[in-house]
């Protein structure tokens, strides 16, 4: 029979576990390891992070390039690749399944289409119209 000991356990490493259905609670991680953690200022800050990415992707897709500059395509291009990337880091946020990032971020496109595309603040879009006789626009919509 053998008496020698037994080889010592390697370390235990933290799990990690991601919950896959809503929570509710400060405890989250959003977008980056330990970020907010369990701090309440930090998790405060996370909500008002995701809630003014939300703003200002509205408001990235409510402006027209072409009035404001002379090379459009460029110009289109780098603010589309902008609002692509603003709406993914929404989208990894709310992937953390936290009910308040994900209230945060539903108020935050509430808000800046309110401010930014909404005609109850009397901020008319002018429609231009192609050659074809289609309505323009110079970016894709947000909208299914």
């Amino acid at each position: 029979m053998d008496m020698s000991p037994p080889p010592p356990m390697a370390p235990m490493k933290k799990k990690h576990y991601t919950s896959m259905t809503f929570f509710w609670g400060r405890k989250a991680e959003v977008l980056f390891t330990d970020w907010p953690g369990d701090r309440r200022g930090m998790y405060a800050l996370a909500l008002i992070v995701v809630f003014l990415l939300a703003v200002i992707t509205e408001m990235i897709s409510s402006h027209r390039v072409d009035k404001l500059t002379h090379k459009k395509g460029l110009a289109q291009t780098a603010v589309h690749t902008l609002r692509v990337g603003l709406m993914y880091l929404l989208m990894l946020a709310v992937m953390s399944f936290n009910g308040g990032i994900f209230i945060a971020a539903c108020v935050g496109h509430a808000v800046g289409f309110l401010l930014f595309r909404s005609k109850i603040l009397g901020k008319q879009q002018e429609e231009r119209v192609s050659d074809e006789g289609s309505k323009y626009c110079d970016l894709p919509s947000t909208s299914c």
